[in-house]
Parts: structure tokens; C-alpha cells; sequence
């Protein structure tokens, strides 16, 4: 069996777009992922990020914030920054295949109330377009 594809997903406080990234890309990739999330400043896991997955049905037991560090020394195949202050930070990130930059809008900063479901929808809809490449590619 060929090793899992490991993919990490970061924003600076691991509260909101990485999280959101974390628990669609577990429900949405085959059993060949292996998914995280982490953040160069973490926080706390915003509870309006969970309520979003809830909507949708998107388990997110075990999720919750976690420093870029825990990550040190182990090797992703893929790094996907979500903001451009993470895209910055992670550009020389040992073990990291390959870095890709996505930019979405903080959720937890927003004033809009759909805020959050629209970031849900936006970083969804990008994960499908990435495990649709990759799949052609494998």
C-alpha cells in the first residue's frame, strides 16, 4: 500500500479557515490523506467554525488549535497556506513537498453574519478542485 498523501493546512490562528480546511478535507478526500492543520500564532477554535461543520454534518471531534511547532521535523506533501501573513511565514517550512498559497477571508474578523458558511463554501469548493488534480495526477 503506497503512504498516505499528508497535507497541512495553516492560517495564523488555527481558529477558523484552517479548521474549516481540516475537517472538509478529511469528509471530502479518500482514504489516501492524511489531514492537519495548524497555525503560526494559534488561539483557540472559534466556536462559530464548529457550528458551521455541524450544519453540514462534517465531524469535528478532535479538532482544536495547534501550533505550527507541534509540526516540526515531520514531512507533508503538500502545505496549504489560507491567509497571505501564513503564506508569508511558511514559504521556508522544512518537510513541506510542496507549498501552495490559497487567501480566503477571515471569517472571525468578518461582520457578516453568513460569514463563516461562506468561507465553509469557498474553502469546500477549492478542496474538491485540488482532490480532482491530484487525482488525475495519481
Amino acid at each position: 500500500m503506497a503512504p498516505k498523501i499528508r497535507v497541512l493546512f495553516v492560517c495564523v490562528a488555527n481558529a477558523a479557515r484552517s479548521q474549516l480546511a481540516e475537517a472538509l478535507m478529511r469528509k471530502l478526500a479518500p482514504e489516501n490523506y492524511e489531514v492537519f492543520s495548524a497555525g503560526t500564532a494559534p488561539t483557540k477554535v472559534d466556536p462559530r467554525t464548529l457550528q458551521a461543520l455541524d450544519e453540514i454534518d462534517v465531524d469535528h471531534s478532535g479538532l482544536r488549535s495547534k501550533s505550527i511547532d507541534e509540526f516540526k521535523g515531520q514531512q507533508f506533501d503538500y502545505v496549504i497556506t489560507l491567509c497571505d501573513k501564513s503564506a508569508q511565514e511558511c514559504q521556508a517550512l522544512p518537510g513541506a513537498g510542496e507549498v501552495l498559497a490559497w487567501h480566503f477571508a477571515d471569517p472571525v474578523s468578518s461582520d457578516h453574519s453568513n460569514a463563516f458558511r461562506a468561507a465553509r463554501a469557498e474553502i469546500s469548493e477549492r478542496i474538491k478542485m485540488f482532490l480532482l488534480l491530484k487525482s488525475k495526477k495519481h
